[in-house]
């Protein structure tokens, strides 16, 4: 039977005094992906923020559990040890430390004692950057400094691939990419999902289009107010979010 790797239960959360989140409730199970969609402001960044951890984001009330443990009690390093993983939606430069290092440095950090040697790690480098398709030219620029959108979400999703998350958390991944771009992180979350659960924030359909979601949430004003299969995806695309207002 599929383990619970997510709960959360009647989430209240609040940014510097204002509630944001009103109330949300949401089960993961391993090998599921849900995507959560709705409009700017309606909370969806801060569930992903909230969940890895974020201090500027209180819980008020409300309870998060992952793989049975209440999340409160893990701090940031703990969650990714555990197997949490965000992808960012604005990934920060990082002058001077190059890719190849950092994703090595990263698998370090996560897998421990568990890393692979320096032999295994080229290894698993090699087949994560053929099955995304990227270049190994990438491995000597710096992180994300002087990259496009593109390559920033690419970079992203094959550090995904080599930390092998248990949950991946993708906060708008698919923001201001292109066709193939685009393709490329679909392409990623789809091996993800095969072991893993995923939530997927996103505004809009395309990316389902190349993944297909168990389950689709919309969320306005803090809520999940409305739960469906993939197809609720393209019933949001033709008639938008007004008709499910409260």
């Amino acid at each position: 039977m599929p383990e619970t790797l997510l709960l959360i239960s009647d989430l209240h959360v609040s940014v510097d005094g204002t509630p944001i989140i009103k109330g949300l409730s949401l089960e993961i199970m391993a090998g599921e992906v849900h995507a959560i969609m709705g409009r700017n402001g309606a909370g969806k960044s801060t569930l992903a923020y909230v969940l890895m951890g974020h201090p500027a984001y209180e819980i008020t009330s409300g309870e998060i559990y992952y793989l049975g443990i209440p999340l409160a009690e893990l701090e940031v390093h703990q969650r990714a040890k555990l197997g949490m993983f965000l992808s960012f939606q604005y990934p920060q430069a990082i002058p001077g430390v190059q890719v190849g290092t950092f994703l090595r440095k990263s698998v370090q950090a996560i897998r421990g004692e568990n890393a692979p040697s320096a032999r295994e790690f080229r290894v698993e480098l090699n087949e994560s950057l053929k099955k995304l398709g990227v270049e190994k030219s990438f491995l000597p620029r710096y992180v994300n400094d002087g990259f496009s959108g593109g390559e920033k979400k690419r970079l992203e999703i094959l550090q995904m691939l080599l930390l092998k998350p248990q949950l991946a958390i993708l906060d708008e991944t698919d923001s201001g990419l292109d066709v193939d771009a685009l393709r490329t992180v679909a392409e990623g979350i789809n091996e993800i999902a095969k072991t893993a659960g995923c939530l997927i924030i996103t505004h809009y359909q395309r990316l389902l289009n190349h993944v297909n979601p168990d389950y689709i949430h919309i969320m306005i004003d803090g809520k999940i107010v409305k739960t469906g299969e993939a197809d609720l995806a393209l019933v949001i695309e033709e008639k938008g979010y007004d008709w499910l207002e409260v």
